[in-house]
């Protein structure tokens, strides 16, 4: 299969010097609705984050290294960082972790496992070439839940040759979300300064591992993170 490169724009360096983005491509995945081993593991998970997390205060919760990174840069746009509204809901008020379609659910858990901001592509969707970039505040596109979407200026965004696939502030397209049909994922972790390369690798091999429960034959063909502050990639 051909794997696709990520060209990293020079405004986002520059903008976010310290940020990191990590891509994981995964090839041979299945997303059934449903799947028992990923619910005992999504039931263990759970126990672990109210063991961790459920006797915090959100005081407490923000001042974590890895939320308090996302918290300033939602900031700025005047917005709070769902990861961890979310994270309390399963934590703290023990709320089960939304079934919905593997792929997804992988990705969810690792989320909140590392509270790293995540998205989820159908690789065959996605058209080359892939960009990382500082968005004007000019740039439009379908989000997931079919509504219109206008990016903040200053956010960081990935777009295809198609288009804008996904920004911080407002999450992923319509046009590249997974589905049933989905054989190839390309998975994104956008991580402000904070929150570190190696954070992020490790939050990649959370989310194969998880895949790979549903998918035991499922294959890592890139597993990449490029840090603002070099050209360099750690994986």
């Amino acid at each position: 299969m051909l794997v696709p490169s990520v060209a990293m724009s020079d405004a986002w360096r520059a903008t976010y010097p310290g940020s990191a983005v990590g891509v994981l491509v995964l090839s041979g995945v299945r997303n059934p609705r449903q799947h028992a081993q990923l619910e005992q593991r999504k039931a263990a998970l759970e126990a672990d984050l109210r063991a961790l997390f459920g006797s915090l205060t959100r005081a407490e919760l923000r001042a974590l290294p890895v939320l308090r990174a996302y918290a300033a840069y939602y900031k700025q746009f005047g917005k709070t960082y769902h990861v961890q509204l979310q994270l309390e809901s399963v934590a703290q008020k023990g709320k089960p972790i939304p079934a919905v379609a593997a792929l997804v659910e992988a990705m969810f858990m690792a989320e909140l496992k590392n509270q790293l901001l995540t998205a989820g592509h159908d690789l065959a969707a996605v058209v080359a070439p892939i960009c990382l970039d500082i968005a004007s505040g000019d740039e439009e596109y379908t989000l997931a839940n079919g509504q219109p979407g206008q990016l903040k200026a200053g956010d960081m965004y990935m777009a295809d040759a198609q288009g804008v696939i996904c920004s911080v502030i407002y999450g992923q397209d319509a046009r590249t979300r997974l589905t049933s049909e989905t054989c190839a994922a390309l998975f994104v972790v956008y991580a402000p300064a904070g929150v570190g390369a190696e954070r992020v690798a490790a939050h990649l091999r959370d989310i194969a591992e998880y895949v790979q429960i549903v998918e035991p034959q499922a294959r890592v063909e890139l597993l990449s993170v490029i840090e603002a502050d070099r050209r360099g990639e750690a994986s």
